[in-house]
């Protein structure tokens, strides 16, 4: 337990100053996040904070592999294929939002050269993270709720592959969706990833109903450190995120926090309670599917909401920004809470009939 405190206190330390830091060159250098106006239907109504510095995403990953990296100082923690495969994803995911950031900001426009196909090479960069995980680790080929056995749908690899690589994809361009109001997205991916170092932590406490080596959770330890770590890091860039924001994570953040989630998920045999810990993301991304079915349906005439992804609708509504945000900050809450209950009920479930 000692070594994940260190994992999420470096980070967080780290996080801190790394922002800090952030915010001071980009703001020397006059470069900062473009809104989309009126002519590309974006929210005008935060056109007042363009020029804000971004790519404050860059301290939250670099801080968070910091503190996943002290933390193996701590006798007892060794590095996993899984999680060493997982920091592999998440920087090269990392590194495209980084490219479309640069780009965005060098153009001065919200649009970077990977607008139209951003989505496609982030789904075929998630497969082959899924099929590495398959093809180099023991990571358990299921399809499963809060353990591997249960429901414990076993597929074969290739069907595993492509749903992994969706739900890696799905996940970072939902986190990445959200990333919309000051601190909503970093308060909620901090409140996910408190859940995963817990589930994580649990895993390694109970070997026994979790699985070991053959079976079930791989190094569910390593899985809590980079968890915490990443908790950490989100919890030092919220500082200078909190509205009113001082710095945005932009594409480098989101793309990252959404990757590193996905594969908690998978690495540890919760991915469908993944829908329920990212809830708020849920809603976020499907906030704005159903945006374009319904405009689409009606030849283009008609939208459900005001403004998508949701938060926009209720600012639109007559919401002040801090509230839309608290408030969804305590719908992610209630979510991750609920996920957590089922996760632990159903462990003591297993250890009563035991």
């Amino acid at each position: 337990m000692i070594a994940v405190m260190v994992a999420g206190a470096c980070s967080m330390i780290a996080s801190l100053f790394g922002t800090r830091y952030l915010i001071t060159f980009f703001r020397n250098r006059g470069k900062g996040q473009p809104i989309l106006g009126k002519e590309d239907r974006g929210p005008e109504h935060h056109l007042p904070k363009q020029g804000t510095p971004t790519m404050g995403g860059l301290a939250i990953v670099v801080s968070a592999f910091f503190g996943w990296i002290v933390a193996h100082i701590r006798h007892g923690l060794v590095f996993s294929n899984q999680a060493a495969i997982a920091w592999v994803g998440i920087l090269v995911l990392s590194g495209m939002g980084f490219l479309d950031d640069y780009i965005k900001i060098n153009k001065a426009h919200n649009r970077g050269i990977f607008w139209k196909k951003k989505s496609y090479i982030t789904l075929a960069i998630s497969m082959g993270i899924a099929w590495w995980l398959v093809a180099a680790t023991g990571i358990s080929q299921t399809i499963s709720f809060t353990r591997y056995n249960w429901p414990g749908w076993h597929v074969p690899w290739p069907v595993w592959v492509v749903f992994a690589g969706v739900t890696i994809w799905s996940t970072s361009n939902a986190v990445n969706v959200t990333d919309g109001l000051d601190g909503l997205a970093a308060g909620a991916a901090l409140l996910g990833f408190l859940a995963f170092t817990i589930i994580a932590y649990w895993a390694f406490r109970n070997p026994g109903i979790y699985g070991g080596i053959e079976k079930g959770v791989v190094n569910p330890l390593d899985l809590a450190a980079l968890a915490a770590a990443f908790a950490g890091a989100c919890g030092g860039f919220l500082w200078f995120n909190a509205a009113p924001a001082r710095i945005f994570m932009g594409d480098v953040g989101s793309l990252a926090i959404g990757t590193a989630l996905a594969l908690l998920a998978l690495a540890t045999d919760t991915q469908i309670l993944l829908i329920l810990i990212c809830g708020i993301n849920v809603v976020e991304a499907g906030s704005v599917a159903i945006q374009m079915l319904v405009f689409k349906a009606s030849g283009r005439k008609r939208r459900l909401f005001r403004m998508s992804p949701i938060h926009h609708h209720f600012e639109l509504l007559g919401w002040p920004e801090t509230t839309v945000i608290i408030r969804f900050w305590l719908i992610a809450g209630i979510c991750v809470a609920t996920a957590l209950a089922i996760y632990i009920g159903d462990f003591t479930r297993l250890e009563l009939h035991h």
